[in-house]
């Protein structure tokens, strides 16, 4: 019976709520239909005070074997390298995270902070908080760019603040039945099959996009326009399936009228935008988007952009959404 450990640094908990969301395959079926044995979870496990510090202690001697490790919140390093910032079990966690990323078979990290330190890492960065292997898009992190898990692979990056819910049960049903070898991972350590494609993939805006007509509103119900031209969306540029894969499996931010805040990607949350810019989008001679779509330039992009604007029918300068 594979096993999964689940532990939390920093103050991060998204993610083990969003976890217990997940519904192909759901927590249960992960443990009644695949056989996965859920060693400890923050919000599941029995298992408390003495009892927890004795079965992490069994993990991390190897006693008691873990196939996977999964890791949220980033670990936090200060102050001066103690790690005692964030105490857990009578021990800084970083403690718990060495020994145990070293004998269990994969190590998972899910949501930005376990990924690339998040939030937290953000400069000034007070509590020397980092990710597991990459500091922003920086590879290294905590365990450093070479570690490498019992099983032969580097950290497993699942991103997002928080990360999908179905994006880690998938990724712990291949994990946890032997299919470890089937996971392509991307220059990130990203899994591709969540991880390759664009969050703009599958907006219901792109008509808007496609005719560069903008929006300058936000909402549920406003589907005139497209967010990224004017309110900062980071769709084309950020890669994840949240409008394939939908959340609650009906929504996703866009649909909501919300622009995407890229939170998938190292530089969240603020892409070296300046305060105040999150939700408007930056622009060159107060014409041109400064970031564009992955792989276009901006001369092309403008000649795109002028064609668009004049070939665009009425029907692309009205609300065309009816369900």
């Amino acid at each position: 019976m594979p096993s999964v450990l689940w532990l939390h640094g920093g103050a991060c908990g998204g993610n083990t709520m969003s976890f217990l969301n997940a519904d192909e395959p759901n927590v249960v079926d992960l443990v009644t239909s695949f056989g996965l044995e859920l060693l400890w979870h923050p919000s599941l496990a029995l298992e408390s005070g003495t009892d927890a510090r004795k079965l992490l202690r069994a993990c991390a001697s190897g006693e008691t074997p873990v196939d996977v490790l999964v890791f949220e919140g980033s670990v936090i390093e200060g102050p001066e390298g103690t790690g005692r910032y964030d105490m857990f079990a009578d021990r800084p966690m970083k403690d718990w995270v060495i020994d145990l990323a070293g004998t269990a078979q994969t190590v998972v990290a899910v949501g930005d902070c376990a990924c690339w330190g998040g939030i937290a890492a953000t400069a000034p960065n007070p509590t020397s908080s980092t990710g597991l292997q990459f500091h922003k898009r920086e590879r290294g992190g905590f365990l450093g760019a070479e570690f490498r898990s019992r099983g032969g692979l580097p950290v497993v990056n699942i991103p997002g603040c928080p990360a999908h819910p179905d994006w880690i049960s998938q990724i712990l049903v291949a994990l946890a039945t032997g299919r470890a070898a089937d996971i392509d991972l991307d220059e990130l350590q990203r899994p591709r099959t969540f991880f390759t494609s664009f969050t703009h993939t599958g907006c219901t805006r792109t008509e808007f996009f496609e005719y560069k007509q903008s929006t300058t509103t936000f909402g549920e119900g406003t589907r005139t326009g497209c967010l990224f031209y004017e309110l900062g969306c980071r769709g084309p540029m950020t890669h994840s399936p949240c409008n394939r894969i939908l959340w609650n499996g009906q929504s996703s931010k866009t649909r909501a009228g919300v622009p995407c805040i890229g939170c998938t990607e190292p530089e969240f949350p603020f892409f070296d935008l300046e305060p105040g810019t999150v939700f408007q989008t930056r622009k060159a001679v107060g014409v041109i988007p400064r970031e564009i779509p992955e792989g276009t330039r901006h001369l092309t992009y403008l000649a795109q952009s002028a064609i668009a604007k004049i070939a665009a029918p009425d029907w692309s300068k009205k609300d065309t959404f009816v369900v």
